[in-house]
């Protein structure tokens, strides 16, 4: 009984990283901002079949079947986790090659996931080159559609990093990130670094 309530709560964790609630549904009202403060670091940690250190703070990685299913962007305090499987080891290395090589090419079997919408708006963000951004206004425009729809299929990307969401900005300035738009909070400092480690100025 108890590993199934274990399970079902580390499920409940993950939809609220998608869809990035403040309060978890299946959590019995308790408040949660990136991850649920009831759960201790290492239930958090067995979520992800590796955790990778990164300059911003951490990424999990999430495979299954072969596949990989998810990157998540976590604070600085969560540790490393050693890969557990195969595919899990290839996309901690790759990411590892990532932080030190910004022109490095992101080669990994993604799981089919996401609307056909949001998938021709990921297929356009992959298409922007290292060093170069797009505004919403102009991926919509490409695709005839409109920039909160393009905004919202950003939010909705399960492979950051891989399909760079962070090549994505506002007319304005930095727009949001990861469905948060806190000029000071810990997903637009993400934003700002990796836009930074690409060559990309005017976004500090």
């Amino acid at each position: 009984m108890q590993q199934f309530e274990a399970r079902r709560e580390m499920r409940f964790f993950i939809l609220c990283v998608r869809m990035q609630r403040r309060t978890c549904p299946g959590c019995h009202g308790r408040q949660v901002l990136f991850y649920p403060i009831a759960m201790n670091t290492s239930s958090r940690s067995d979520l992800f079949s590796a955790i990778v250190k990164a300059p911003f703070g951490a990424v999990g990685i999430r495979t299954e079947a072969g596949l990989l299913r998810e990157l998540v962007y976590l604070p600085p305090h969560f540790d490393e986790k050693a890969p557990t499987d195969p595919l899990a080891e290839q996309a901690a290395r790759q990411l590892e090659q990532y932080f030190t090589q910004p022109d490095f090419r992101f080669d990994l079997p993604l799981a089919e996931v996401g609307t056909s919408f949001q998938r021709r708006v990921w297929d356009v963000i992959s298409s922007i080159p290292r060093g170069e951004v797009l505004t919403y206004g102009a991926v919509a425009r490409m695709l005839r559609s409109a920039p909160r729809a393009v905004g919202q299929a950003c939010g909705a990307n399960w492979f950051p990093l891989v399909i760079p969401c962070h090549r994505v900005t506002a007319s304005g300035g930095l727009g949001g990130f990861a469905n948060h738009d806190d000029e000071t909070g810990f997903h637009l400092g993400v934003k700002r670094w990796l836009l930074a480690h690409e060559g990309v100025e005017g976004y500090r």
